[in-house]
């Protein structure tokens, strides 16, 4: 029978225990010897393969030195419904968090994003991502939108860390003449998606209006890949109110087909650098 796939939960509980043991300076041994199994165990648990019970992760909390009840209470709730898979959180039993997204910005080694109408986040400038977040009928006051801002800021690190993901991202030409915050704001926010094309690690093509009618008008959505082989792609679909995740074979497959079809009609990253100094200046 074939191992069943690790749920979006179980990802995220796994990728924090293994945060919260290193940050102790505990290894996968002192682990297994703290709750009287094999090594195995802890790695198949670190892997996101096999789940752990509330009283084993009570202790492997408290020998990492985990005090806060907030932290705790999180990942006892990870822990209780690691095992929802993704019709629970279609069905909106489950909304997927904030920080399982930026868990997987962090974790992933390749990740693909395809934007119709607005630039893709981890390419933003601060005013861009103002305008967005404060755009009508915003329910957020002004203290929240700077923290979601500094938020996505400080997302974008992942891109100038010493192995930095491979990014790539298809915007459609509509997101380079919406002026998201007025002409200055779209200008510098421009001058930024240019020079960020100028990174190894960063492909940026466009999408021309006279592409006509393609598979992405049908929604944005990133796709993530990971280095660890038991953790299968991702995709993410964001919405107003939280994120779809979808990880069957089926679903990340067709969204592999979508953006390599996209890429297909985009431009090429030279030609898009192209458009992108040319919206630039009739701005």
């Amino acid at each position: 029978m074939a191992a069943s796939r690790p749920t979006v939960r179980r990802r995220r509980l796994a990728s924090l225990l293994i945060e919260y043991r290193e940050a102790a300076g505990k290894s996968p041994e002192d682990a297994a010897q703290r709750i009287g199994c094999h090594r195995t165990k802890i790695n198949r648990i670190e892997k996101a393969r096999l789940g752990i019970s509330l009283g084993e992760l009570r202790d492997l909390l408290s020998f990492y030195g985990v005090e806060s009840a907030a932290q705790v209470d999180g990942m006892v709730s990870l822990a209780q419904r690691s095992r929802e898979p993704g019709w629970v959180q279609r069905a909106g039993l489950a909304r997927p968090s904030y920080m399982d997204f930026i868990d997987y910005e962090k974790t992933a080694d390749y990740i693909r994003s395809c934007q119709n109408n607005l630039i893709a986040g981890l390419l933003q400038t601060p005013d861009y991502a103002r305008a967005i977040l404060s755009a009508p009928p915003s329910t957020l006051d002004g203290e929240a939108i700077d923290d979601l801002v500094t938020a996505r800021m400080k997302r974008q690190e992942i891109l100038r860390s010493p192995e930095p993901p491979r990014l790539c991202v298809i915007e459609g030409e509509a997101a380079l003449r919406l002026q998201v915050g007025g002409a200055q704001v779209m200008r510098r926010q421009l001058d930024h998606l240019a020079a960020m094309t100028e990174q190894p690690n960063v492909d940026v093509q466009i999408i021309p209006d006279r592409a006509g009618a393609h598979a992405g008008l049908a929604g944005s959505f990133v796709l993530f890949d990971f280095p660890n082989a038991s953790f299968s792609p991702v995709v993410c679909v964001e919405h107003r109110t939280g994120t779809l995740y979808m990880e069957t074979p089926e679903e990340t497959e067709e969204y592999t087909l979508i953006f390599d079809s996209l890429r297909s009609i985009a431009l090429s990253p030279g030609d898009s650098l192209n458009l992108i100094t040319k919206a630039r200046q009739e701005m």
